[in-house]
């Protein structure tokens, strides 16, 4: 795993001493002396992890950590601060500032690579959902970058079986009210995983008669948890296996005894990056449906029509499949007499009544201008011509009225192919139901015509 890193340090030697060891590993390395090159480098390089040091003239580390944590531009960047001070009020300090961690000069080498690795892995995660939030967001889906969440309201699951332990950690989360549950083993843990959705589980490694680490590598592996924050509470001595932890997939350790506040700031930043995380997913699912939702109707669109339908004869040799064609009778009329929003309006109650008259695994898309189509898996003709006969006859009964005219008559003509696994394309489906809607709207419309989809050649 490669990365840029950007060593922000006023002092030579270990900003030396620090480039030596990552660029062993093989990462990109950059420096700035002081605070204000680190805002300005941070937000033209965006680096994939910021090493800051705390004592800098004219701007301290952490002024320069809540300025690049307040910017949505260098937000989402993990910041490690590191300096000499070991008071554990310093490091609450800078965890408050928005650190993500706190390394103590001199730095402990493979300590700082576990550090390095888990957070540039999440980093590269969180930009692959912001890139596809932009997408979003260009797709008109959002008009804002996300914001820092809010984490009271979210849940917390507490694996530990001492209990006076997971008290104090409990007592500590509800003071950012965070909900937590505790259970004490691993069967009980993955069970309320499988039932429930949480933001932070916190594994105790101090577990009696578990494998905590079989625990982290479980629940890194089930789906409902592989992206749930882990934490990891030990000891000094737990060195070993904090940094196995670490490889195993978790986020994030504590040292016992628990310092209360550093675990406040601790699960709060875990948790924020969840929600930042569950946000640019959600902005990614209303792209995504942006994308095959048409926007008049909330039918599906062409574009998903034709993948779905290329998906269900590539796929499905051997099971019926019947494609309807349908087409507003006279439709240009309806526009051309009373405008477009008395059009638009036609062609909304006829989704409606289309979507009503289908079963709930069929599909029901707007094809373009007045056309729709309905994909019917796993029916043959008979059942075919009766839905479209069931569609015909709703359509023919929809009220549709005109402030000031009142009702207008309005009526479709169908066109059904069928499908019997034999090899087809999904254009050749299309033009098959199409033939067929030719043929009822030459009929007198209002009326459903059957035809066969043609074998491929």
């Amino acid at each position: 795993m490669t990365a840029r890193i950007l060593i922000v340090d006023d002092v030579p030697a270990n900003t030396r001493l620090l480039e030596a060891k990552l660029s062993a590993e093989y990462f990109q390395v950059s420096s700035a002396r002081d605070a204000f090159e680190a805002l300005r480098m941070a937000v033209s390089w965006q680096p994939d992890l910021i090493l800051l040091d705390i004592m800098m003239p004219g701007m301290d580390g952490y002024e320069c950590c809540r300025r690049l944590k307040s910017d949505p531009v260098t937000m989402h960047i993990p910041v490690v601060m590191v300096t000499a001070l070991g008071d554990p009020g310093e490091r609450l300090r800078g965890l408050d500032a928005g650190a993500d961690d706190f390394l103590t000069k001199p730095v402990e080498y493979d300590t700082l690579m576990a550090r390095v690795r888990s957070l540039v892995r999440l980093k590269r995660l969180l930009d692959e959902w912001r890139a596809r939030g932009e997408t979003a967001r260009a797709l008109g889906s959002s008009g804002e970058l996300p914001q820092i969440p809010v984490v009271a309201g979210t849940h917390a699951l507490i694996v530990d079986d001492w209990e006076l332990g997971a008290r104090i950690i409990a007592g500590a989360l509800a003071r950012e009210d965070i909900t937590a549950e505790t259970v004490r083993t691993e069967e009980e843990a993955l069970g309320h995983t499988r039932s429930s959705a949480y933001d932070l589980i916190i594994v105790s490694l101090a577990l009696t008669d578990e494998d905590p680490l079989k625990l982290v590598a479980s629940l890194r592996a089930a789906d409902g948890t592989h992206e749930t924050p882990l934490l990891l509470a030990g000891e000094a001595r737990d060195h070993d296996r904090i940094l196995r932890g670490f490889e195993l997939g978790a986020n994030d350790w504590l040292t016992m005894p628990v310092d209360e506040n550093e675990l406040r700031v601790r699960a709060r930043n875990q948790i924020r990056r969840k929600l930042y995380q569950d946000r640019l997913r959600a902005d990614l699912g209303t792209a995504l449906e942006m994308a095959l939702i048409d926007p008049l109707t909330g039918l599906y669109n062409q574009r998903y029509l034709r993948r779905h339908l290329d998906g269900l004869t590539s796929g499905n040799q051997g099971r019926e499949l019947a494609v309807i064609m349908v087409d507003i009778d006279h439709f240009k009329s309806v526009n051309d007499r009373f405008g477009h929003a008395a059009g638009d309006q036609a062609l909304r109650l006829l989704a409606g009544v289309l979507r009503a008259n289908t079963r709930v695994f069929d599909s029901v898309a707007r094809y373009g201008g007045e056309e729709f189509v309905i994909v019917m898996p796993g029916s043959g003709s008979d059942d075919a011509l009766a839905a479209a006969e069931r569609l015909r006859e709703a359509a023919e009964a929809l009220v549709f009225s005109i402030a000031g005219i009142g009702r207008v008559p309005l009526t479709i003509s169908l066109g059904v192919a069928c499908w019997d696994g034999t090899p087809t394309t999904s254009a050749e489906l299309l033009h098959a139901a199409d033939l067929a809607l030719y043929e009822a709207k030459n009929g007198g419309r209002n009326r459903v015509r059957i035809a066969r989809a043609a074998a491929a050649t």
